[in-house]
């Protein structure tokens, strides 16, 4: 809500413009202050705060205020930045929906195009040459690498998701030069994977981190074999069960594992095929 507000500014009256910026300076306080209070603050008419809301969407000041309130709400420590204690089941349907919808286009029109280019190809070309690709995750991001190591390796790759910290070690150590090493943090600031990062590095493994932009995790992506897949949010890292953060990293994994399909040998398509036909001999009961 607070940057379809900015985005409008250029367009709105400069009275209007006033009210914005005000909106945009005091969130918060703009949705629980009286419209005449906004009014003197804004330096315009009680008319043109109301006039503004609707310029920029809204059916009114009311409205308006209703679902600026509920945009920059905190929700429920750690549980949800969106929720309240006395929310309905239809509000928290419509309120997680609406904040993993939200993220997910806010981070398409934020991707870095050339960087998840240089990891496609990485990927790919260790695909093809049999080298490995290794997943690395503590906690959540554990899960994460765990989904990415059974969507790659289907597609006939030596791919493995590795979260416990002394195997990561182990396991970073035998990497070589045409190796990946895809490293997922919510945060970035773990020890482990931070450590891990290092070794791969030494080793001459690509590195592909998928993490928030200033994190330390991801200052340590600064040569050419090193990539950086940003993933920034408005969820904190205090969260006990991370949501958002979860869909973005899940949904990268998604684009790569997409991509270096289409750009494998076509000759691994039958075992894809056969891998089909195994697994719906097993889902399904044969008739006697």
């Amino acid at each position: 809500m607070l940057d379809r507000i900015r985005a409008s500014i250029p367009a709105l009256p400069p009275a209007e413009q006033r009210v914005a910026k005000l909106v945009l300076a005091d969130p918060r306080s703009f949705a629980s202050l009286p419209v005449t209070e906004l009014a003197e603050r804004s330096h315009v008419s009680k008319p043109t705060v109301v006039r503004f809301c609707r310029s920029v969407g809204y059916d009114g000041l009311t409205d308006f205020k209703r679902k600026l309130a509920g945009s920059v709400n905190e929700g429920v420590p750690f549980v949800h930045r969106s929720v309240d204690e006395d929310d309905k089941s239809a509000d928290i349907i419509v309120k997680v929906i609406d904040n993993a919808v939200s993220a997910l286009l806010k981070y398409r029109n934020a991707a870095a195009n050339h960087a998840f280019e240089r990891a496609i190809v990485a990927l790919a070309t260790t695909g093809r040459e049999g080298g490995r690709i290794d997943f690395y995750g503590v906690g959540n991001s554990g899960i994460v690498a765990q989904d990415a190591q059974h969507k790659f390796f289907r597609l006939g790759v030596r791919a493995t998701a590795v979260s416990d910290g002394h195997v990561q070690v182990m396991s970073a150590t035998m990497l070589q030069h045409g190796d990946c090493a895809v490293i997922i943090s919510n945060s970035g600031h773990s020890r482990d994977l931070i450590d891990v990062a290092e070794i791969a590095r030494r080793r001459g493994a690509t590195l592909i981190v998928i993490t928030a932009s200033d994190s330390p995790l991801a200052k340590l992506t600064q040569s050419a074999n090193q990539i950086l897949l940003a993933v920034d949010h408005p969820e904190d890292f205090d969260r006990y069960s991370p949501m958002v953060s979860r869909l973005l990293h899940l949904m990268v994994i998604d684009i790569l594992t997409t991509a270096v399909a289409l750009r494998l040998p076509g000759d691994r398509r039958p075992m894809l095929q056969e891998i089909k036909k195994n697994l719906r001999a097993r889902r399904y009961a044969r008739e006697t």
